[in-house]
């Protein structure tokens, strides 16, 4: 070990050999500061211990803080082939994690610091936007930093990941949300369909009618829907087949992105009925004419893609578009829920069940459908139609007994 003086009676530092890097194996030196000669090398030989135990470097961990390791880690991951859609929605989480550790080395976030960032998430909290965050971010908040302190404990950078042993605080729901929960929010009644799809026939435009019967007698994903090529109809059976989805994160048209589907569970064929099938028959038709005329228009800026659903020039509508469409005919009709093109899919699995096709059906025609909301509707509608039943029989009783006794 090498130890010089700096400043006279007030600084001084040292170095020696460490352990050699373990990648390129060239020799590696630890230096450290000190007020006298023995602090500076107790905190080299501290250094060298350390970098033997677990490789752990210092002078590494130094320069690390929580944002540095984020963007880095993010860049390994995009690697990783997930979809943009996932490496969107993970920027969303760190931005929300960079709000309380930001500019914290990763060495000085302890379990504790990241538990209290847990339970404060977990907090109505009116000085922020949104006041409080619902599980579901929580729990994504969640892996995306277990994802990012184990790429710390890789890359030697910490020993353990603070987010080991964190819990997510669990909200005990009160007697009163309970008693307000209901489900009857997530789709919409027969009568409601029938409304909405009265409002599509009188106020719909372009292709509204196409996209919302086959949204409502499909159950198909907005993005779903997007990405259907005519090669994905089969008209002698009236089948759609699903095997991709659309995402277009910029609404610019021409910067849509296919990608499987969100599940494997999502790639399916189902049939549909002959009525909407006709719909789309004749939605072919009237394509056909326009794009002859497109072609002639945008000549070599025609996109020839063959999507179902696309404008003159061939590229395809956005799920955003669909979502613009909906609330405008959502104002024309007396419902109140709040309706996207998803309540789409609950609906579909309502009609479903009050058809009486099985849970496993359900599910697989709908592609995997969340179980928690499938079975929350499933066991919802059974009810009712338990107790219509329960009526009707009841009244028949009456009416029996009523006979018997004016006999």
């Amino acid at each position: 070990m090498y130890c010089k003086e700096l400043i006279k009676g007030k600084k001084w530092v040292c170095v020696a050999d460490g352990p050699s890097d373990p990648v390129t194996g060239k020799r590696r030196q630890i230096s450290r500061r000190g007020k006298t000669k023995k602090e500076a090398a107790k905190r080299v030989e501290d250094a060298i211990r350390k970098l033997k135990e677990n490789g752990i470097d210092e002078k590494k961990v130094r320069k690390m803080t929580f944002d540095k390791l984020a963007a880095e880690w993010l860049k390994v991951y995009v690697l990783t082939g997930v979809k943009k859609n996932t490496v969107r929605i993970r920027r969303k989480e760190i931005k929300i994690l960079l709000r309380y550790i930001a500019k914290v080395n990763v060495d000085k976030i302890s379990s504790k610091m990241y538990q209290d960032i847990l339970i404060d998430l977990s907090k109505p909290n009116k000085k922020r936007k949104p006041v409080s965050y619902a599980r579901n971010t929580i729990e994504g908040v969640h892996t995306t930093a277990g994802m990012i302190f184990r790429y710390a404990v890789q890359e030697k950078l910490i020993k353990e990941s603070p987010t080991t042993y964190a819990v997510i605080p669990k909200k005990r729901k009160t007697v009163e949300e309970i008693e307000n929960e209901d489900i009857e929010e997530k789709y919409l009644e027969i009568n409601e369909v029938s409304e909405f799809l009265d409002a599509v026939e009188k106020y719909g435009l372009y292709l509204d009618t196409e996209w919302f019967y086959l949204l409502v007698f499909s159950g198909m994903r907005s993005g779903e829907l997007c990405a259907l090529k005519w090669t994905d109809i089969t008209f002698n059976k009236n089948l759609v087949r699903v095997t991709k989805t659309l995402t277009n994160e910029t609404n610019n048209m021409k910067k849509y992105e296919l990608t499987p589907p969100k599940t494997e569970g999502s790639v399916r064929t189902f049939d549909i009925p002959e009525y909407v099938m006709n719909l789309l028959k004749q939605h072919k038709i009237k394509q056909m004419k326009l794009h002859e005329a497109g072609r002639l228009k945008y000549k070599e800026d025609f996109h020839e893609a063959n999507f179902v659903f696309c404008r003159d020039n061939g590229y395809p509508f956005a799920p955003k578009n669909i979502l613009v469409r909906m609330e405008r005919l959502i104002e024309k009709t007396t419902i109140k829920k709040h309706a996207t093109p998803h309540i789409f899919r609950h609906t579909h699995i309502s009609m479903l069940t009050a058809a009486g096709v099985d849970l496993a059906t359900i599910m697989e025609r709908v592609g995997h459908e969340d179980i928690k909301t499938t079975m929350k509707i499933y066991t919802h509608v059974t009810k009712k139609m338990k107790e219509d039943a329960s009526q009707k029989i009841n009244q028949t009783l009456v009416d029996i007994l009523n006979n018997k006794i004016s006999m």
